[in-house]
């Protein structure tokens, strides 16, 4: 068989093995629950580890564990150098999302306030605007914009892992409620990633990356960066 036709095989047959209905490759994919829930709990005295949480005894389980008083019809304090404040609702806060592959969350705007660009490197998010007018938007792999300017009852949609951002172009306050497609989505800060780095990234590497002066770079480092999510 020439080298050609042996990639082609090659190609087909990890095509076929991906798909769960192909006969005889066998299909692989993320195991669904194989039980109802699995609410979390911290310490490792579990039986059951999921996701990064231990489970708690199903027979303990209460509907207080599905539940969480987040109060997220209430506006935010948006003092702050970034002028937004986010409030999610993610595992760490609701137990009973763990393995349900979802998160909620509120974003609050001052006027002029932003989320700066960032990532959520596990889940994909998609936000209502309930208040105020928003320019939001990602970039893609290839670098192309696309962005938006969003009203009240509009929809927008970053996917997964890719860098994205909103800023309050309205005259007054702004608000969205957001959901992800993920129990704990993550989220990296560009900037912060870059210029707070722990220990500091060499400044030369950032120096000729960003093509800006090492001054530029030592003075980018030495500042306390703010992380909205906190």
């Amino acid at each position: 068989m020439s080298r050609p036709i042996m990639l082609m095989a090659a190609i087909v047959a990890i095509a076929l093995a991906s798909s769960p209905s192909s006969s005889p490759f066998a299909g692989a994919s993320d195991p669904n629950n194989l039980q109802d829930f699995c609410v979390a709990i911290d310490g490792s005295k579990a039986n059951v580890f999921v996701n990064g949480k231990t489970c708690k005894d199903p027979t303990k389980v209460t509907a207080d564990d599905f539940f969480f008083a987040a109060r997220l019809h209430m506006p935010r304090n948006t003092s702050n150098p970034m002028g937004a404040k986010v409030t999610p609702v993610r595992v760490e806060e609701l137990p009973g999302l763990n393995t349900l592959g979802v998160a909620v969350g509120r974003i609050d705007f001052a006027p002029r306030g932003i989320s700066p660009p960032h990532t959520h490197p596990l889940g994909t998010e998609v936000i209502v605007v309930v208040e105020g007018t928003l320019y939001a938007g990602f970039v893609d792999s290839r670098n192309k914009l696309f962005a938006k300017t969003l009203h009240p009852g509009d929809v927008f949609v970053f996917p997964k892992g890719l860098v994205h951002f909103q800023l309050n172009v309205g005259g007054g306050r702004a608000s969205v409620f957001a959901g992800f497609g993920s129990q704990n989505p993550g989220g990296i800060t560009t900037a912060n990633s870059v210029f707070a780095a722990d220990p500091p990234i060499l400044p030369e590497l950032l120096s000729k990356a960003f093509q800006l002066d090492k001054k530029v770079i030592n003075h980018l480092q030495s500042q306390l960066w703010f992380e909205p999510t906190k």
